[in-house]
């Protein structure tokens, strides 16, 4: 059976020509990049140009760049680091944010931190009002948004957020690992402080990431034994991993006008397939250009019977998608995001995100359609 992969959101496909140079790094890269021999400077020198070339795709400087084993370890690093040396006094964050932020901040909220929780609206926008009024209290905040919610798509507008954290002092964090390659950095013209990224999610391997750490913002180290990463991240570099990672990116920068009109193309043939297919099809999140990635597109099937299989048999047919963030795809609960958007339990059974890559193709949306087509009945 040939199947198609519409999860891309949960992990993309390694480019090909990024995995021929992963396995020559790890073929050629004898010995540990911290020894001072001949093989030990060469690895170290990998790291260093695939440091500046992340730099240079995301207007940074190399010194603020800091690897780690993904964007769930670096979520973890900022607002932890940030917590126990910026004076923080209250953390501001939504319920739909990856668990890789909700978590640890309810780790702090149960150790006593003052914990606002955002309202968001029905597309999953947080309350800037209330925001404002967060920071008014004059409590030193750490304030914690993803730049696009990975199960809807949705994005911020990280500038007016980091405008008004910058107002009020307050130490900014974003997840970007969805926006990373979708979205065009200047990190040094922005008062953000901390930015996450995962390789896997922009056709590099799994199992390395990066924080951007701003020049001046200092934070502790969460994993110690060694001097790894300035201190910052102690063990052994995943110098294979970083290289085809600062690759990835840089391939993903190179094509990026028509990486996302091919992007957008699909999803929006998608989105209009099924309104035309599914009577009462509704979609969760924003799906417009300008408020959305294009990614991402969580639909919401009319509930009843046939429809509350559908992951089940879009799995049968061929279709790979997912019901949410494949973090937590073995939880009995559901979406909490979409639970945290006010949907009862039928639409978050019902829905289905769909996540689309640079390997995808019309035809495949197509044939996505018909398999969706055939069992709920209707007519393409």
């Amino acid at each position: 059976m040939n199947r198609i992969y519409l999860d891309n959101a949960a992990s993309t496909p390694m480019d090909a020509e990024v995995l021929d140079l992963m396995i020559d790094v790890l073929r050629s890269a004898n010995g540990n990049p911290s020894s001072v021999h001949y093989h030990g400077r060469q690895l170290r020198a990998m790291i260093e140009q695939s440091r500046k070339e992340i730099a240079s795709l995301i207007g940074a400087s190399p010194a603020e760049i800091f690897f780690t084993s993904g964007g769930t370890e670096a979520d973890n690093l900022a607002i932890k680091g940030a917590v126990a040396t910026q004076g923080i006094q209250q953390v501001i964050t939504t319920a739909i944010e990856h668990h890789a932020v909700t978590h640890p901040v309810e780790d702090l909220e149960k150790a006593g931190m003052k914990t606002v929780w955002l309202r968001v609206d029905s597309e999953g926008f947080p309350d800037l009002a209330q925001l404002e009024t967060a920071l008014q209290s004059g409590d030193k905040s750490l304030v914690s948004l993803m730049h696009a919610n990975n199960e809807l798509g949705t994005m911020i507008d990280l500038d007016q957020v980091a405008r008004l954290c910058a107002r009020y002092g307050a130490i900014l964090h974003s997840d970007t690992v969805q926006t990373m390659a979708h979205v065009h950095y200047k990190l040094s013209d922005m008062p953000i402080h901390f930015i996450t990224a995962s390789a896997h999610k922009f056709y590099g391997p799994k199992g390395v990431g990066f924080l951007y750490i701003k020049s001046g913002t200092q934070i502790p180290a969460q994993i110690c034994g060694g001097s790894q990463e300035r201190n910052m991240r102690a063990g052994t570099e995943n110098v294979a991993g970083i290289v085809a990672m600062a690759a990835a990116l840089k391939k993903c920068y190179g094509s990026f006008e028509q990486k996302t009109a091919h992007l957008w193309n699909l999803k929006q043939r998608m989105q209009q397939g099924l309104e035309r297919m599914v009577t009462g099809v509704q979609f969760n999140g924003a799906i417009e250009p300008g408020k959305s990635i294009p990614t991402v597109l969580n639909v919401a099937f009319p509930s009843d019977e046939e429809e509350s299989m559908i992951l089940f048999n879009l799995d049968i047919g061929g279709i790979c998608a997912s019901g949410g963030s494949a973090c937590t795809s073995g939880s009995v609960k559901g979406s909490h995001v979409l639970a945290g958007l006010g949907h009862g339990q039928a639409r978050v059974s019902n829905s289905v995100r769909f996540s689309f890559g640079v390997q995808n193709t019309e035809a495949e949306i197509d044939e996505a359609l018909a398999k969706i087509g055939e069992f709920l009945h209707v007519r393409v």
